[in-house]
């Protein structure tokens, strides 16, 4: 039998493939050292999800982040890998292990890990809905005016349920209606509706879920930043503390003005006491007197008149009252 031997093209590409494997594990090894340095020098180490994030967003995102953080998207076998290789260093470390899913990215920054998701959560931008989504909230259509005119978009609002009425020749919503409840896939006619009124209900951007402080040698398991939420809690705070330390007699420069206004009224009741007890015979006090007597002093010292207490809780903003009306 006549034996064949492989021309001189085979013989290199054989050689190349046997080279192949080399080359790529040389870049395993290399980013694997890579992530365990960053580790060792970096504080924070943040698990962030990238789910959903358009590939051009996600460059946009780490420009912006330069200087602030290292983002790196390895593959799982590799992270776990350097995370074993860390548990020397910190066995907190091996809790990120649990926390990394599909779609993920690893950030390694020298700021703490709160500014580090304050950063992320900054560089989030509004979202269309997408047919199949599922929502992690109630969708909501609001009531009032829109862009919309009669026509096809008439009937795809009446088959949500949505209550409409056309007003100088555009729709008007006349009543808010959730189209879509939270834990529920978003279908057609829904995502078709939001996107028509331009409602942008969701965010994309790096999702903070977990991280390690290699300084202060403390594992997050979750890190939540709600910014409005916490300007809403501020508010209601401060709307509950003004009046409350006026009746205590708390002087800030908030409450001093009341706490004077209420001073000047204790001031008159006593000198209208005095004027009248001066007369007539010491013993002899009119029961209005009395009664004015026992309302200062009987009483606790936090009492105020209604229409003062009025006056210092109108101050004090309005939870139900808009931005405009608060300024």
């Amino acid at each position: 039998m006549k034996r064949v031997y492989p021309k001189e093209g085979h013989k290199q590409k054989i050689q190349i493939a046997e080279e192949l494997p080399k080359k790529i594990s040389e870049i395993k090894i290399k980013t694997v050292e890579e992530l365990e340095n960053l580790i060792k020098n970096k504080r924070t180490i943040l698990i962030s999800s990238i789910k959903n994030i358009p590939a051009s967003q996600l460059q946009e995102i780490v420009k912006k982040l330069r200087g602030k953080a290292i983002v790196k998207v390895p593959k799982k076998n590799l992270i776990f890998r350097v995370l074993d290789n860390s548990k020397q260093l910190d066995k907190e470390i091996e809790k990120l292990r649990g926390k990394i899913n599909e779609s993920f990215a690893i950030l390694f920054s020298d700021l703490d890990s709160f500014e580090l998701a304050g950063e992320l959560v900054r560089n989030q931008s509004p979202a269309k809905a997408k047919t199949g989504q599922i929502t992690d909230k109630d969708l909501e259509i609001p009531e009032g005016p829109t862009e919309l005119i009669p026509g096809p978009a008439v009937s795809e609002l009446s088959a949500l349920g949505i209550k409409i009425q056309i007003e100088k020749g555009k729709i008007t919503i006349k009543e808010p209606k959730i189209i879509v409840k939270k834990g529920e896939k978003i279908s057609q006619g829904a995502a078709e509706i939001l996107n028509k009124l331009d409602i942008k209900p969701f965010k994309v951007g790096f999702i903070p879920i977990c991280s390690f402080d290699t300084k202060e040698k403390i594992f997050y398991s979750e890190i939540k930043i709600d910014k409005e939420g916490a300007i809403e809690q501020l508010k209601t705070a401060y709307s509950r503390a003004l009046p409350f330390a006026v009746e205590i007699g708390y002087s800030t420069k908030d409450t001093i003005k009341f706490l004077i206004s209420r001073a000047g009224m204790h001031e008159k009741a006593l000198e209208k006491l005095s004027s009248s007890n001066n007369s007539r015979p010491h013993s002899v006090i009119e029961e209005n007197n009395l009664s004015s007597v026992k309302s200062l002093y009987s009483r606790p010292h936090s009492v105020i008149e209604e229409n003062n207490l009025s006056s210092v809780k109108s101050l004090a903003p309005n939870e139900n009252k808009s931005d405009g009306e608060e300024k």
